[in-house]
């Protein structure tokens, strides 16, 4: 029975911590982003956010994404400065070829630096992708 059950491997889907300039607040913030990298969208995109590093951890988020076309991004959360020193944890799901995927995207504490951006190009813009 358990080698009937497939498990889609979850391949041209991305999370990013992309840094951008905030007008309201006029600073920069690190928001977390989604990418849909794939040629097909992706449907019902669910996010669950937290961070963690143990004894301390954040309160979980979720977050109804929807759909995704295909090569396009959408903004999950801002992600506070003080919450970078914890691992924070991304677990994607959704549906694609009427298959259902899953994948957890982890920054590890202290990754999400200045030193560390590269050009996400899809989004044009400087971040860091998820492990």
């Amino acid at each position: 029975m358990k080698k009937d059950i497939e498990i889609p491997v979850v391949k041209d889907v991305h999370v990013a911590i992309i840094r951008e300039w905030n007008e309201e607040f006029l600073d920069k913030d690190w928001n977390a982003y989604i990418i849909n990298d794939r040629n097909t969208p992706i449907e019902l995109t669910m996010v669950v956010s937290k961070g963690y590093d143990g004894e301390r951890k954040t309160s979980i988020m979720r977050h109804a994404i929807g759909d995704l076309e295909s090569k396009s991004y959408k903004k999950i959360e801002v992600v506070q400065e003080d919450l970078l020193a914890l691992d924070n944890e991304f677990f994607v799901t959704f549906y694609a070829d009427n298959k259902l995927h899953e994948k957890r995207f982890v920054f590890e504490k202290n990754t999400v630096t200045e030193n560390n951006l590269i050009n996400i190009q899809l989004i044009d813009k400087e971040g860091i992708l998820a492990k």
